[in-house]
């Protein structure tokens, strides 16, 4: 079956997922063509991009990610959009996340440390208690927006682990926004941390910030570029001069990392330490009270908490897709990739795998075995897997429990994050 490219390209379009990931879509062209072209046109500022290979079904998506020998992540990095310049790649490929092994796992030991059982241990009363907190502050309200209320969970995770005192935990808020939220004109440029509020090392950092958008050749600035997160940067180091012990910002700097490790592995943190959760716990949520008869099942059977991660994570994965770069020919689904192609594996397409989740559109907090992808797979599976369950658990477990009659409020559709890269949702009105 022929693809129709038009149709194919609207999988790279960040508005297209204004209106929700697009499943019936990705269904469509997994059955097409499981490995298809799809054109890179360009949207509002940004250039048009050169193309590439999106990788659609459940075995292929798994083949790439844990074949870095065929499917680089350092050649070209992991977004969609290649790096606007030489230095903006040399910086990009410094970070952990865009590195193939042996570089690639000698970070990844230094981050470990902040992951080890008797690390969650000591982290998962203290997530059970901020859960239970956040919860018996909002009961008495009746309704709440629950993307903010949910997004404190993380962020106040992710501080506790760098060290970043609590006045400075908006700013991690800002920067994940500006990061993440690129395309979409309500976050690209969030400044939402009160400089009043925060400490003398965060207002220090608010006077990095940049101001143009632009480069002096009236090109958008990459929001993933050093220059575009200077402020992020100034604060990573002046919190290492005097980090509190035992932080992983304190690790960071004992392993003696160079100046470009350290800044991207503070970024690696910062945004995509928290992100992924901001997005999973309101998309998990919605996905519940949309599907009332698995909402009952879970107050009837809290013991089921445990099956209803795995299961939200496949029915709403955080992270659409991610991008590899093919270091030789290489033939993957009958379709001959050239080398140095993009390659972009779609973990959305993936979770709803006909041929792997039998009846892939339907949410069931029982589904067993459930192999999704949405914490990736092979070399790069996601070190912090285990604490984002935790997190995922606790609050929904609070959630459910806490607030009885829980249902979306008559009338307030969700607004989505505009985001090719993200599954997020920007506001998400509930009551009780």
């Amino acid at each position: 079956m022929a693809v129709d490219q038009a149709r194919a390209n609207r999988i790279f379009l960040p508005g297209t997922y204004a209106g929700g990931v697009p499943y019936e879509l990705f269904r469509e062209l997994r059955a097409a063509s499981p490995v298809c072209w799809v054109e890179e046109p360009p949207v509002g500022e940004w250039p048009a991009g050169p193309g590439y290979w999106a990788v659609l079904r459940h075995a292929d998506v798994k083949h790439v990610l844990r074949s870095p020998g065929l499917f680089s992540s350092h050649l070209g990095a992991t977004q969609i959009r290649d790096p606007d310049c030489a230095a903006d790649l040399d910086f990009a490929r410094a970070m952990m996340l865009n590195q193939d092994p042996p570089d690639h796992s000698r970070l990844r030991r230094i981050v470990a440390a902040a992951f080890t059982p008797r690390a969650l241990r000591e982290l998962t009363a203290a997530i059970e208690a901020r859960a239970a907190d956040l919860i018996a502050a909002v009961r008495p309200l009746g309704e709440a927006d629950f993307v903010p209320l949910a997004a404190d969970l993380p962020v106040w995770t992710l501080a506790r682990i760098l060290g970043v005192p609590d006045q400075d935990r908006q700013l991690l808020v800002d920067w994940s926004n500006r990061v993440i939220g690129y395309q979409d004109a309500d976050q690209a440029d969030s400044s939402t941390a009160d400089p009043s509020g925060l400490t003398d090392l965060g207002r220090a950092a608010l006077s990095h910030r940049p101001t143009a958008l632009t480069t002096p050749d009236g090109r958008p600035v990459n929001p993933r570029s050093r220059a575009a997160l200077a402020d992020m940067f100034a604060y990573a180091h002046a919190l290492a001069e005097q980090p509190p012990p035992g932080s992983i910002v304190a690790r960071m700097r004992d392993a003696g990392l160079g100046t470009a490790e350290f800044e991207t592995m503070f970024f690696l943190f910062a945004v995509a330490g928290n992100e992924t959760l901001r997005n999973g716990l309101p998309g998990g949520l919605y996905s519940l009270l949309t599907h009332s008869d698995q909402y009952r099942l879970l107050r009837a059977r809290p013991e089921l908490t445990g099956s209803a991660v795995e299961e939200l994570l496949r029915f709403w994965p955080p992270v659409v897709e991610f991008r590899r770069t093919a270091t030789q020919d290489v033939e993957v689904a009958g379709v001959t990739i050239r080398r140095g192609e993009k390659v972009v594996v779609y973990h959305a397409s993936a979770n709803r795998d006909e041929t792997v989740f039998p009846d892939p559109d339907r949410l069931d907090l029982t589904r067993s075995p459930n192999d999704h992808v949405s914490f990736g797979f092979g070399p790069h599976f996601c070190v912090g897997a285990q604490l984002a369950r935790i997190q995922l658990a606790a609050l929904l477990r609070r959630t459910v429990a806490g607030l009885p009659g829980l249902e979306l409020a008559p009338g307030a559709e969700p607004r989505r994050l505009v985001s090719n890269f993200q599954n997020g949702l920007k506001s998400l009105l509930v009551r009780w």
